[in-house]
């Protein structure tokens, strides 16, 4: 089978996904293209240099709706002739992009393509779109079920994790990411996002907050607890589910939580002989991927079942991955996996994750692959595995292989 390597993975900076965040003007649009034009300027891609951009964005309406993936084409400095795929699997959406693009690769179906996504939280929010799995009564009754903070909180109870367990990771999150921040280490992935005149607007991840302590969290109320004992009452759909729960012990806030961002990511995938033609030098292999449905009331579990899978299906053990991504929505979706695979919080998120730095939904799958690959590459070391859980109960996973 052919090889997919990853050429280059770059991203902007995340700003705030609000109306005073530094990228709230920039639309969907225009920053997917100077990401695509960041991309294709370090690695001069000219003419019909790739097969595709696939592209993941979640909330699909207003100015991310359509195919964006090929408006954002033709927005950019790629040549018109390479076509556009727009895709959505929630938060995985960035991920799914890249294993899409690098298994087509692998069954020669193209020898390159640009995958990423993008997510403008601050312009288009979350569930604008009217998803079926929360509105449609003839799903949402089925499948009981919750928001995806209740989903957390219900991990927490059944696995008996602690306010002060996820505040601690909330956190360790903000420090990793000043430290990652302060040294440098995203120095050669986030591109500086400009105006048309050529002026910064974002140059850095913007909702960090290295201030955070125990103290400043503990201060914060739970977030899920009125929509879950008040109005309309989720912890009573939930308890139906987990009758052997007796409440559901809510946890989670704004602290402990994914930030609510904007941004973009973008990775080039190629085979040996993409590389060849163009000058590049592979600095990895995605080795496998994978992905996989879970329960969609508890939802957010996906990561465990997906990295058992990825590994059976490769005859590989979790001795033999040397860094971990997992994306932190919740704090309770990585405790839960570093607890089922006995897996020490060092080598998990060196550089913090989606607490201190925000998951731009569309994007961060793609993000956390480029993230990996950096820290691999500081780090000396060889393999690594990146995973998401996945809204309405599902998760994904991708290895790479330095080269």
């Amino acid at each position: 089978m052919t090889e997919a390597y990853i050429y280059d993975a770059l991203r902007t900076p995340r700003g705030k996904g609000r109306k005073d965040g530094s990228l709230h003007e920039v639309t969907a649009l225009r920053l997917s293209a100077v990401t695509l034009n960041a991309l294709k300027e370090r690695n001069n891609l000219g003419g019909h240099a790739v097969e595709d951009v696939i592209w993941g964005n979640v909330t699909q309406v207003m100015e991310q709706g359509g195919c964006l993936a090929r408006s954002a084409v033709l927005a950019s400095d790629l040549d018109q002739s390479i076509p556009g795929l727009a895709i959505n699997r929630f938060c995985a959406s960035g991920m799914e992009a890249v294993n899409l693009g690098a298994n087509q690769i692998k069954g020669s179906a193209g020898s390159a393509y640009i995958a990423g996504g993008v997510e403008m939280m601050g312009r288009v929010p979350m569930g604008s779109d009217g998803a079926a799995i929360a509105a449609d009564p003839s799903v949402a009754m089925d499948t009981y079920f919750v928001p995806q903070g209740i989903s957390a909180d219900i991990i927490a109870t059944e696995y008996g994790f602690s306010r002060d367990d996820a505040d601690a990771l909330a956190v360790e999150s903000q420090r990793r990411a000043k430290v990652a921040w302060d040294e440098g280490r995203f120095a050669n992935s986030v591109i500086n996002v400009r105006d048309i005149n050529g002026i910064s607007i974002l140059d850095h991840d913007e909702y960090m907050r290295p201030q955070t302590d125990m103290q400043s969290l503990g201060a914060l109320n739970p977030a899920f607890q009125a929509m879950g004992e008040v109005m309309p009452g989720f912890d009573k759909i939930a308890l139906m589910k987990y009758p052997h729960l007796e409440k559901i012990n809510h946890i989670h806030h704004a602290g402990n939580s994914s930030g609510i961002v904007d941004g973009a990511a973008a990775v080039l995938i190629g085979n040996k002989e993409f590389g060849e033609k163009h000058g590049l030098k592979p600095r990895a292999r995605i080795r496998a991927t994978t992905k996989i449905g879970t329960d969609p009331t508890i939802m957010l579990t996906g990561p465990v079942p997906a990295t058992q899978k990825i590994l059976a299906d490769n005859g590989m053990t979790i001795s033999d991955i040397d860094l971990f991504e997992i994306n932190e929505a919740f704090a309770s979706v990585v405790m839960l996996f570093m607890e089922k695979f006995k897996v020490d919080h060092s080598v998990v998120n060196v550089n913090g994750g989606s607490i201190a730095m925000g998951h731009p939904l569309g994007a961060t799958g793609a993000m956390i692959i480029g993230t990996l690959l950096d820290e691999l590459e500081r780090q000396d070391k060889e393999v690594g595995l990146a995973t998401l859980c996945i809204a309405s109960g599902m998760g994904a996973a991708t290895i790479i292989e330095r080269v």
